[in-house]
């Protein structure tokens, strides 16, 4: 069991963060702020995939004046995304937004952090400092420390005018695209201050490169329970990022939402086609809402003897197949009828 780091409760719309809760999965939409119909789409495909909150980019006063549209028809809370004109994310808290995350490496000077913070006091909006180890402070990023510490430095200097504020409405994240630069800031941070953590590898890659780099990052600081809220950044479809998240906390037994996949490895023994029928399965069930494991396995050593503990599961023969529940067998078909069958099983289990 993971024991988790504690912090102060946040809520950001109706999800709560920090303090035991739940560990939330974010994601941020790629579409134009200002195109309100394709955003509010991209949102609800997101949503209907398990995200839980939504960031989007405001680039101008057009993308915050859309926030104000997009805030009343979002099935998500939604987060404004802020860099370098502190009066967009003025507009955005004015035009009802749930959450800010903003970069005070490039936000400009204290007094317009001062303006944002006192507004978002008023209205009760949560703030996050977004530290990018590639966007830091001059002076911080000149000094002769690891990025990590400099990050790290980054983050407690607004933090601590925000505290001076009497602002403690406050979430951060220090993000760099190196994993290990990345854990050893989270980690110098987490006992430092009692705020919750959002997790992230920034940059972090493409479909194949980012997921292992996430997966190493996050799982990593997950595993020390550190970590409030994650976003596996990806180059790919935002609904990506939102499955991927789910499968870093299943994983490590933090979530438990929808199906956990087992399959075996192919071996010598395997006399069916195991890698087709794993990824039959997953497509199969992957929209299922039930939180039980479904192992896939290539053959009788490996099927209800090592993945007994699944909920269900497939073992290979020569030109068929077993199904399994809890390690016992109790169908065995041809193989062209494996999926059907299972499919049969499962939707009518109880379980």
């Amino acid at each position: 069991m993971i024991k988790r780091r504690k912090s102060k409760e946040l809520t950001i719309g109706n999800i709560k963060i920090g303090a035991g809760a739940p560990i939330s999965v974010q994601s941020m939409c790629n579409t134009d702020t200002r195109d309100i119909n394709s955003t509010l789409n991209q949102i609800s495909e997101l949503a209907e995939r398990g995200c839980e909150l939504i960031r989007l980019a405001v680039l101008n006063k057009d993308a915050a004046e859309a926030i104000k549209e997009i805030v009343k028809k979002s099935p998500l809370p939604v987060i404004a995304d802020i860099h370098f004109d502190y009066r967009l994310a003025i507009q955005c808290i004015n035009n009802g937004i749930n959450a800010l995350r903003l970069n005070p490496g490039n936000i400009g000077k204290r007094e317009n952090i001062e303006k944002v913070a006192a507004l978002a006091k008023q209205q009760n909006i949560p703030i996050r400092i977004g530290i990018n180890g590639g966007s830091l402070e001059k002076d911080i990023a000149q000094t002769d420390l690891p990025l990590s510490e400099k990050m790290v430095m980054s983050a407690l200097r607004h933090i601590k005018i925000l505290e001076d504020l009497d602002f403690d409405l406050i979430k951060v994240s220090l993000k760099s695209s190196d994993v290990p630069t990345t854990i050893e800031a989270y980690r110098l941070i987490s006992d430092k201050i009692p705020y919750p953590l959002h997790l992230g590898i920034t940059e972090a890659g493409t479909l194949r490169g980012g997921l292992i780099k996430s997966a190493a990052g996050l799982g990593t600081l997950l595993s020390e329970g550190i970590g409030d809220t994650i976003r596996v950044s990806l180059t790919e479809n935002p609904a990506e990022e939102v499955t991927a998240g789910f499968e870093i906390l299943k994983c490590l037994n933090l979530r438990q939402k929808g199906v956990n996949f087992v399959s075996c490895p192919t071996c010598g023994r395997t006399q069916i086609n195991l890698i087709e029928l794993a990824k039959k399965v997953e497509e199969r069930f992957k929209d299922l809402d039930k939180p039980i494991t479904i192992a896939t396995m290539g053959c009788a050593v490996n099927g209800p003897g090592e993945a007994k503990n699944a909920d269900f599961g497939i073992a290979g023969g020569i030109g068929e197949g077993y199904i399994f529940k809890k390690g016992e067998i109790i169908a065995r078909v041809k193989e062209n009828e494996i999926l059907e069958k299972l499919d049969e099983i499962i939707r009518k289990s109880s379980i």
